[in-house]
């Protein structure tokens, strides 16, 4: 459902792996490039007509605020679920297509498309044997000169992904959050936003993100008790720094170690046949309706959170 700037690489990978049931796509004009480029597929103008074709699974990729009547419409037609990110716009919505899941036993997938990166899985393993010991903090930075939306800010835009990836490695919920931003180009929309949250556990998390900046950094940094892990996105490098301080204040630094390289990986691929695969075997996907549902959650408390502080800033021009 939805062949638009992205739900056009869903079209071709699904194409490509012999599963494309066929397209959903509202813009008639768009049709005639699509039947030149995949020749053969079914094409529809809404999901009513395309719940008549006989198929496995729905794919929504579609403007957010259409994926919660969308998704609970392929659900209770007996269709199992990918839906882009974010998975809905509010956290009621996302509970309640949990629940249809539930009630209809249907399989609810996220698009969380960083959780099938390779380099993802492999710093998750890390961290599991204990490579750098105990997680102190997470450092995340998703920043570039990038499109600008005017209704989402930068957190909705930049930050699902990694806050999708952020509660899959420390493996629980954050007990709190604050954040800060900066409405720089339209007076009402965060161009730039600095996360934070803290865990249960003492560990911190601090997300940059920002779509108003000259150069395209795409990182992270985990500090452990025994080391460091850097991700390097754009170059798919995970590198272990075995360097610290001891409890005497003296640093130590042992050399570092790229402990993966990628560089041919198709994490779309990977997150398509993964959900072929869930379909199949009726298993519980990696980014699954509940991971979808937290990250709304922490989008929703902090756009709340933003909120609030702007309207103490307008007090505070008032007052003055």
């Amino acid at each position: 459902m939805g062949a638009g700037h992205w739900g056009i690489n869903h079209v071709k990978t699904f194409y490509e792996l012999g599963a494309l049931a066929g397209v959903v796509e509202s813009n008639l004009s768009s049709h005639v490039e699509l039947l030149k480029n995949f020749p053969g597929i079914s094409l529809f103008s809404s999901l009513e007509e395309g719940l008549k074709k006989e198929a496995n699974g729905v794919v929504i990729a579609t403007p957010a605020h259409t994926h919660y009547a969308l998704a609970e419409q392929a659900m209770l037609a007996g269709k199992d679920v990918l839906v882009e990110k974010p998975m809905t716009l509010s956290y009621s919505e996302a509970e309640s297509l949990v629940e249809i899941a539930k009630k209809t036993g249907r399989i609810l997938m996220v698009g969380h498309l960083l959780l099938y990166q390779p380099a993802i899985q492999k710093i998750k393993a890390l961290l599991h044997a204990g490579a750098i010991g105990k997680v102190h903090s997470i450092h995340q930075e998703r920043m570039k000169l990038g499109r600008v939306r005017s209704v989402e800010n930068v957190l909705w835009s930049f930050g699902v992904h990694d806050i999708a990836v952020l509660l899959y490695l420390v493996g629980e919920e954050p007990s709190s959050i604050n954040i800060n931003g900066q409405c720089m180009i339209q007076p009402t929309v965060e161009d730039d936003t600095h996360l934070h949250m803290s865990f249960a556990n003492g560990m911190q998390a601090h997300l940059r993100m920002s779509w108003f900046w000259p150069l395209q950094k795409r990182s992270m940094v985990i500090t452990g008790t025994e080391g460091f892990l850097v991700y390097e996105e754009d170059k798919q490098t995970v590198t272990l720094y075995r360097k610290g301080v001891t409890s005497d204040l003296q640093n130590w630094d042992s050399g570092e170690e790229v402990v993966y390289k990628g560089g041919t990986e198709n994490p779309l691929k990977n997150e398509c046949e993964h959900f072929l695969s869930c379909i199949k075997n009726r298993t519980i996907p990696l980014s699954d309706g509940m991971n979808g549902k937290e990250v709304v959650r922490i989008l929703e408390q902090a756009s709340t959170l933003l909120a609030k502080e702007e309207r103490k800033d307008e007090q505070r021009v008032l007052q003055a």
